[in-house]
């Protein structure tokens, strides 16, 4: 039974349907302070509709028009949550030019440029299944990797800056 369009969502729920792992919008609840779930007993979080457009904004602005956290953090606090909402739609505002980002970049936590990387070195942005990509299992298969290469790289981060 699918639920209506303004009903609330689980993470789970979002997850599938945007199409990134359920740690990666944890994460990003502790990157971007507009993203407000509502909390249940047990820290159950509920998902109203703005947050999951907010959510896909969020997953555009990254993977399809490869800005960093800091910079969806300066659209944000440039241009509104609003903004961000609606900025995968078709036909929408586009968002500022990337170059504007680069300056972020080199104020970037070394864990997030780490992130980066891997994703430019794993062919830059992450498409959607419409895009050509291949089965949305495929995909997750390959953003599960992902995540783990990831947390190896942190792994070996922390191990060397140790040393």
């Amino acid at each position: 039974m699918e639920k209506a369009p303004d009903a609330f969502r689980t993470i789970s729920e979002v997850a599938d349907e945007i199409d990134v792992p359920q740690h990666v919008l944890r994460f990003w609840e502790s990157r971007f302070s507009h993203i407000r779930p509502m909390k249940r007993g047990g820290g159950r979080r509920y998902y109203r509709p703005d947050d999951v457009d907010l959510l896909r904004g969020i997953r555009h602005l990254l993977y399809g028009e490869g800005y960093t956290i800091r910079g969806v953090q300066r659209i944000l606090r440039e241009h509104g949550g609003a903004f961000v909402q609606n900025v995968w739609r078709v036909g929408a505002e586009p968002p500022p030019p990337l170059e504007e980002d680069a300056q972020d970049a080199a104020a970037e936590p070394a864990e997030d440029r780490a992130e980066r990387a891997l994703f430019s070195e794993l062919g830059g942005t992450v498409r959607s299944p419409e895009d050509g990509f291949g089965s949305g299992e495929n995909r997750r298969k390959l953003e599960t990797a992902l995540d783990e290469l990831v947390a190896c790289r942190r792994i070996i981060d922390g191990v060397l800056q140790q040393d």
